[in-house]
């Protein structure tokens, strides 16, 4: 059996970051928050909630020395938590925080902000306080339907197209595509393609292994959005497609049909998890 693992999967920068200076941070407190799930990975943070971190939901909980999440967190939350004297570590991934101050500059400047992404999303949720009370979140070409519709009726000339750093990057440029098509001429309309780098490389690879393999191994959280995307993007590619989050998800049997699997991982997957999979896989026996 040939096992072709991506070369981008797993950690990438903004997570590896947290999950180490979190680490790096346990070991120095006893008390340790995290608003929201450090990152999304079942594994990864049962990991840390053995070594003492807890997780809350609202920053009202905290009682002590809280770190915000690679997601980032609403812009008010900051306030809150300096107003109840609650010492904030910020452990949000760069690249989000460089969306934050896009979406504030452009906000300030009277642009519409049109957010290409999951409005239930933590990223999302946390860029949408940014942006004012004019915007748009696209996840969609049903939603950008109405989002157009919108724009022409209220008469909106200064539109910014931007997006969660984990969006498709095909429905990115068909999103911009069909805004150039449709908006008036008479709108002012900015393009800032902010989907992550990494996710970018990753969602080539997974396009590119999956067409030369028979069957197509997604590795990650189940509550991960560019897990999900790398999922839709190899079972577009490869018929014979599994997302997992660990080796005991795998229908090992079933596998033993396939000369040659692909692997990849999304950007919350520890390697320990990619391991496990590529192990298991090289102890089965192939059926001709």
């Amino acid at each position: 059996m040939e096992i072709i693992v991506g070369k981008t999967a797993g950690f990438c920068y903004g997570v590896k970051r947290a999950v180490e200076k979190t680490e790096e941070q346990l070991n120095r407190n006893d008390k340790l928050y995290c608003l929201g799930e450090l990152v999304h990975n079942k594994q990864v943070i049962e990991k840390l909630q053995q070594k003492g971190l807890k997780v809350i939901e609202d920053i009202k909980q905290a009682k002590g020395t809280t770190v915000i999440r690679a997601h980032g967190v609403q812009e008010q939350t900051y306030q809150l938590a300096k107003k109840m004297g609650i010492e904030l570590i910020d452990y949000t991934c760069p690249k989000v925080l460089k969306i934050h101050k896009i979406a504030q500059e452009y906000a300030e400047k009277g642009y519409t902000i049109c957010l290409c992404g999951n409005k239930t999303h933590p990223e999302n949720i946390g860029t949408i306080s940014y942006c004012k009370d004019s915007y748009f979140v696209i996840e969609d070409k049903e939603k950008l339907k109405m989002v157009i519709e919108q724009i022409k009726k209220l008469n909106i000339q200064k539109v910014l197209l931007i997006s969660q750093t984990t969006y498709s990057l095909k429905k990115f440029y068909d999103i911009e595509k069909q805004l150039k098509k449709e908006l008036p001429e008479t709108v002012e309309f900015i393009v800032n393609n902010t989907i992550c780098k990494a996710t970018e490389l990753r969602q080539k690879e997974t396009e590119e292994i999956a067409k030369k393999v028979e069957c197509m191994i997604i590795i990650g959280g189940r509550n991960s959005s560019n897990t999900k995307k790398l999922y839709e993007i190899a079972k577009q590619n490869c018929h014979n497609s599994f997302c997992i989050e660990t080796m005991k998800d795998l229908d090992i049997e079933n596998l033993t049909q396939y000369h040659k699997i692909g692997i990849m991982a999304g950007a919350s997957t520890p390697q320990k998890s990619i391991e496990e999979v590529v192990e298991g896989l090289n102890y089965l026996p192939v059926t001709c």
